[in-house]
């Protein structure tokens, strides 16, 4: 049962067909019946019309607006050549739904009015001399009710696939919005991966460099400073394992852990540390705190670490030797200011121009992205009289 009721929703124009030969079958057996009730014989124009009738009722949803024309053709025919209403003019009723729930509105427009002035004019026609006046009103009123409801009902079921339809096209937007939404966040979280990983990595790659060359340099003149070095390589590693060890486990989990093996973020209070690493890897750096600290957000104190760790780390790489820097940290009303400074040979001119060149000067590009995050403002460039400057001013609000 299942498989024919399908079959006839693929096919729907067969079920038209079928009731088109129903309706005739019923307009013939009428006919025939009428024949012989009166003994006359049927008007020549009742077989061509009947079959055009049926007509409509077989093509009414493959082509409704010409079936529409071809009925309303039909119905002036009937008053023109004087044929009363026969059992086909039922699908006067059945195409004036099919145009309103599927048809242009020029044509369901037209099926409405046709379909209101079809049984005043059928009165006017063929009147019934034994109906008063208010019975011919109420006969036309009763006819023409069919047809209006059959408009109505089409009209609905035409709203109502709209409002689907409409839901449909809604959900599908939502999905692909929720797609687009999914990949921003996959790529914003993918580009933060990226700069965590390269801030921590960079930083402490740069100083176990910088140490094991001097090691390497020292190694047999003053064991002490080449044995200091390799101390300093083994703390630097293992800072940069837990800072790996703390990324990975956020990857793993989805959220931060304080506990166990991971470290937590680092801040501010950090600074102090950072600085220690780079003078013993043979940097030079003032620092100087300006103002008076208070409690930051997580995501400015985050940042402003790693602008000074990556600025440190720019200067170790492209300063030279004998490069001397400083770090001052600034803490406004209403914002934290951060100035770190060389007086190195600085760096190429590709590398701070914003988004570097030939894929390279990441770490600024980090920089401008984590600056970005937090609605604040970076500037990097050479510094006048030599060296670089790297200066950034981030917005802050008390924590409570």
């Amino acid at each position: 049962m299942q498989r024919l009721y399908d079959f006839l929703r693929r096919h729907p124009m067969w079920v038209d067909s079928f009731w088109a030969v129903f309706l005739l079958g019923i307009s013939v057996v009428g006919g025939t019946a009428n024949q012989e009730a009166t003994g006359t014989d049927l008007p020549v124009v009742v077989i061509p019309v009947t079959l055009l009738l049926c007509l409509v009722i077989a093509l009414r949803r493959r082509m409704p607006e010409k079936m529409l024309l071809l009925a309303v053709g039909v119905g002036v025919a009937q008053l023109a050549l004087d044929m009363a209403v026969v059992p086909a003019d039922f699908a006067l009723l059945v195409i004036s739904y099919t145009v309103a729930s599927n048809g242009t509105r020029w044509a369901s427009r037209l099926a409405l009015t046709a379909g209101l002035f079809a049984a005043p004019l059928s009165q006017l026609r063929w009147p019934d001399q034994n109906t008063s006046g208010a019975g011919h009103v109420a006969i036309v009123v009763f006819q023409m009710v069919p047809f209006a409801l059959a408009w109505v009902l089409g009209d609905s079921l035409r709203t109502r696939r709209a409002y689907f339809a409409q839901l449909e096209e809604r959900a599908a937007r939502l999905e692909k919005e929720r797609e687009a939404q999914a990949k921003v966040a996959v790529a914003a979280e993918r580009a933060r991966i990226a700069r965590e990983l390269h801030d921590v990595v960079a930083h402490n790659v740069s100083v176990m460099v910088v140490q094991a060359d001097g090691a390497a340099y020292v190694l047999d003149s003053a064991p002490d400073q080449a044995k200091k070095a390799l101390e300093t390589i083994s703390g630097t590693g293992r800072q940069a394992l837990a800072e790996m060890r703390r990324l990975l486990g956020v990857l793993r989990t989805g959220e931060h852990q304080e506990s166990g093996e991971y470290v937590p973020q680092p801040d501010v209070e950090q600074l102090d540390d950072l600085v220690e690493q780079c003078r013993s890897s043979g940097l030079p750096v003032d620092f100087k705190i300006e103002g008076t600290p208070r409690p930051l957000p997580s995501g400015v104190e985050l940042t402003a670490y790693r602008i000074v760790q990556e600025a440190l780390t720019n200067t170790r790489k492209h300063g030279g030797p004998n490069t001397g820097a400083s770090v001052r940290l600034v803490y406004f009303d209403d914002g934290l200011g951060l100035l770190v400074e060389d007086d190195g040979k600085g760096a190429p001119h590709e590398l701070y121009e914003e988004g570097g060149a030939d894929g390279r000067g990441h770490g600024l590009i980090g920089m401008r992205e984590r600056v970005g995050m937090v609605g604040g403002t970076l500037d990097a460039g050479p510094r006048p009289g030599g060296g670089f400057r790297i200066s950034a001013l981030l917005p802050l609000k008390p924590t409570h």
